[in-house]
């Protein structure tokens, strides 16, 4: 007999060579119908692998990450089956599951994949899919795995092969299909009802250039069909989202090959909407205690020598700033940091003028790869909302929680209700990626817990995940699509301070450490606005938005009374501006809702006699008649109920 140990803890029996199948079936039969994959002893299994010894076991169903990944890498087999029907002297490489279904890089010699195969292959591949052909493992040595390959004259699997070792070499049959595999299989075929390729790409074999280029192909699939038409319908709806799209639409920002890849251009509209986000978060900091400071754009190398920077990333840094004078470097800032730690040594402290809070909208530079980079989730220059705490040991707790209290505060206002939060730790299998000693990587890692547990926060543990220097609390923000991102950050830092000796003197008039928070609720600038985009279709909040309200005079005999309602409500600093084209109403409050603008007001004969406005919603249509000052109360009252208060 064997003791299996459930993720709840309970222990329970059975034979030896019980399968997680068997396990499933003892606890009910819904979960054994659902149940399609599994890990025991931290190794991800097949749910008919016989357990020969004690350890603990975790079901996996559908609704799992790792159901899931099971799944689609399990379906990215049918997939490589299905498509050397129509391709059968083509080569595989690999076929992993992504966070959003799976592909397969083949190597199609001359023959091409376009979407006008995509019917067949999907017809064949549910074909396969209804054999219910059970997907079972099996070990093979390397001269007989070798052998197979050289057969097909695959060089992509004998190379992966002859990095292996014997008996680490494992093949994967179903039907009549065999894959080198290392596992994580559904049971059988049956199991995929729904299947969609969603594109195909070119891509260079292990990511090297110099290698061939293969054909990948992408797809996704589902235990159910409407799984897949709401999937389809949520790609829709992401499509009409993209900020890239609406970024253009909206005239706030764009890119220009000649300044270069990966450096926006922020559009008039842009630049006062960030503006506004700035000043959002600047108020907030000052009634906080924070002080503003300005930092450089460049730093000498040995700047990001002394913070560990450069040893980190210095290989994804631009490259290094030559002066006339010999030996002398200088590098495009990659993060702020550094710069604040010399700010702090400007002067001694005592422990009575802690904490030291600064704060910057700084601008910094990473080169990130081109075939990386992505509107603006992806940049080589971006501003983060950043500031860095200097405290005491005792006063770290509260710093960290009043953190904490701003993030929330920020994401309340700009409507981020649904989000969840991630302690990032070391990773203890891999201590040489992180720079000071075990003891203050314990304390910080305890703080952080500590912190996030007493402010109530959902939060989960992911370990491997710290920054070089120190442990993060991060924020992983769904949107209204139900993606997740991850924005704002805390990192409790030991380690800075050290390497740039930054002092206090104690109670006891001795020389002691600070310890350092860095923190950023937007992240940076550009990606929480990509993101927010995305998050509200554009329809930012009222306090926000570009414009928030249009004067639609009916025809040009209004446009002196329209001009006299707008400087009223510039007057009560209200965004509006004038629609003077010489078109029908109609199309202009077509072209206003494309827009998004909050608020249009429509001015005729009747408004003007009146001394009124009529008004429309967007996306709502009228909303009634008001007078100016009215109008102006409720504009500010819709404004407020977009703010939260700090």
């Amino acid at each position: 007999m064997i003791k299996v140990t459930l993720p709840d803890g309970s222990i329970k029996e059975f034979a030896t060579n019980s399968t997680p199948m068997d396990v499933a079936k003892s606890i009910s039969e819904g979960l054994a119908r659902n149940v399609i994959s599994a890990n025991f002893n931290e190794k991800t299994v097949e749910t008919s692998t016989p357990l020969t010894s004690d350890g603990t076991l975790i079901l996996y169903t559908f609704d799992d990450v790792n159901g899931k990944k099971a799944f689609w890498h399990s379906s990215a087999h049918v997939l490589a089956e299905a498509i050397l029907q129509f391709y059968p002297n083509a080569k595989l490489t690999i076929g992993p599951a992504i966070e959003s279904g799976f592909y397969y890089d083949i190597d199609l010699g001359e023959e091409t994949l376009s979407e006008k195969d995509f019917k067949k292959i999907e017809d064949a591949f549910l074909e396969i899919a209804r054999g219910k052909h059970e997907f079972k493992m099996r070990e093979v040595s390397k001269a007989d795995a070798l052998a197979l390959y050289r057969k097909e004259n695959n060089p992509y699997k004998i190379e992966l092969i002859e990095n292996l070792t014997n008996g680490d070499i494992t093949f994967c049959d179903h039907n009549t299909f065999t894959d080198l595999c290392r596992g994580g299989h559904i049971p059988n075929t049956g199991l995929i009802k729904a299947v969609k390729i969603m594109n195909v790409a070119g891509a260079y074999w292990r990511g090297d250039e110099k290698n061939n280029q293969l054909t990948r192909v992408y797809g996704i699939s589902f235990p159910k069909q409407k799984m897949l038409t709401d999937y389809l319908e949520l790609i829709e709806e992401a499509k009409k989202r993209d900020h890239r799209k609406l970024g253009k639409e909206l005239e706030l920002f764009t890119f220009s090959q000649k300044v270069g890849a990966g450096l926006p251009l922020w559009l008039p509209k842009g630049a006062a909407l960030r503006g506004r986000l700035e000043n959002f978060l600047k108020a907030a900091q000052k009634k906080a205690g924070y002080e503003m400071v300005m930092t450089p754009h460049i730093g000498q190398k040995e700047l990001y020598m002394t913070s560990g920077h450069y040893e980190k990333y210095g290989a994804d840094s631009f490259q290094s700033i030559k002066t006339p004078k010999m030996d002398e470097e200088f590098l495009l800032k990659p993060m702020n940091c550094p710069h604040h730690c010399e700010v702090y040594n400007f002067k001694p402290y005592s422990y009575k003028d802690l904490p030291k809070r600064f704060a910057e909208f700084g601008t910094v530079y990473r080169y990130e790869q081109s075939g990386e980079l992505h509107g603006l989730t992806r940049v080589r220059g971006f501003t983060q909302d950043d500031a860095h705490i200097f405290c005491t040991p005792e006063q770290l707790d509260q710093e960290f929680k009043n953190v904490i209290d701003l993030v929330l505060y920020v994401f309340g206002s700009l409507g981020f209700e649904n989000f969840t939060a991630q302690v990032s730790v070391r990773d203890m299998q891999n201590l040489e990626k992180y720079i000071g000693d075990v003891e203050t990587w314990e304390l910080a890692e305890k703080a952080i817990i500590s912190a996030a547990t007493d402010k109530g926060l959902n939060f989960v543990i992911e370990e491997g995940e710290a920054a070089f220097y120190g442990p993060k609390l991060d924020f992983m923000v769904k949107d209204a699509l139900g993606r997740s991102w991850q924005l704002g950050t805390i990192q409790v830092d030991y380690n800075l301070p050290k390497r740039f000796d930054l002092t206090y003197k104690g109670a006891d008039d001795k020389l002691h450490r600070p310890v350092m928070i860095h923190r950023a609720p937007f992240g940076s600038m550009e990606r929480f606005i990509a993101v927010l985009l995305e998050h509200t279709a554009g329809n930012f909040p009222l306090w926000l938005t570009p414009d928030q309200v249009i004067l639609l005079p009916i025809s040009e005999k209004y446009q002196k009374y329209s001009e006299k309602v707008l400087e009223s409500l510039e007057n009560s600093e209200i965004r509006a501006l004038l629609d003077t084209r010489n078109e029908k109403t109609g199309r202009k409050i077509r072209d206003a809702e494309v827009s998004k603008i909050p608020f249009m007001v429509i001015i005729g004969e009747k408004e003007e006699e009146t001394g009124t406005v009529s008004v429309r919603k967007h996306g709502e249509g009228d909303i009634g008649t008001f007078t100016i000052e009215e109008f102006v109360a409720f504009i500010k009252k819709e404004e407020e109920k977009t703010l939260k208060t700090f």
